[in-house]
């Protein structure tokens, strides 16, 4: 997938002009991250909450800061 990075969700907003949306951080990017939880962009069934790990990829740089473009779990099987 390319540029993948953990990451733990702060904070959760369910009503963002386009749609419900996570902010997370991680030591890899400065600023924070902001990821849709529309089935397009967060690939789970469930929702992340506050403290969750995750697995962000196709991060784009925006005016606001970053946004990843797609997201899921951290799963047992991922590089550490």
């Amino acid at each position: 997938m390319g540029d993948e990075i953990q990451a733990i969700v702060q904070k959760i907003v369910m009503e963002g002009r386009h749609g419900p949306y996570a902010v997370a951080t991680s030591i890899s990017v400065l600023g924070s991250i902001t990821f849709s939880l529309t089935k397009e962009v967060w690939g789970e069934e469930d929702r992340p909450e506050p403290g969750t790990f995750v697995i962000l990829n196709k991060l784009r740089k925006k005016r606001a800061g970053w946004r990843a473009m797609n997201g899921r779990f951290v799963r047992p099987s991922d590089k550490q």
